[in-house]
């Protein structure tokens, strides 16, 4: 495998903390988008933000340290990552349930 074929990986992500209500979202979106992620990120219900990321170790890694400070208005207090299967067709980064 060379430089350029880095295997594909996927992560789920769940933040808690004061992370709705604060530009959570649009935060993820754009550091996706820096990192060259595809995948989404959504509220939850009980006030947790969920993030399902695909990207070589390396773009996950940096993402999860993104996830950690947030953007200024946040307060993360945690960051779980669990084991995601990789999907294929996704290619782009979105928000899911913004209006």
């Amino acid at each position: 495998m060379t430089a350029t074929e880095k295997a594909i990986e996927a992560r789920r992500f769940l933040v808690r903390g004061r992370v709705q209500g604060v530009g959570f979202r649009w935060f993820v979106e754009r550091e996706a988008h820096i990192l060259g992620i595809a995948g989404w990120v959504r509220n939850n219900h009980d006030g947790s933000v969920e993030v399902l990321a695909q990207g070589t170790r390396d773009q996950l890694s940096g993402l999860r340290s993104r996830l950690g400070q947030g953007p200024r208005a946040a307060r993360v207090d945690n960051v779980e990552e669990f084991e995601a299967r990789a999907t294929a067709g996704i290619s782009s980064f979105r928000i899911e349930g913004a209006w």
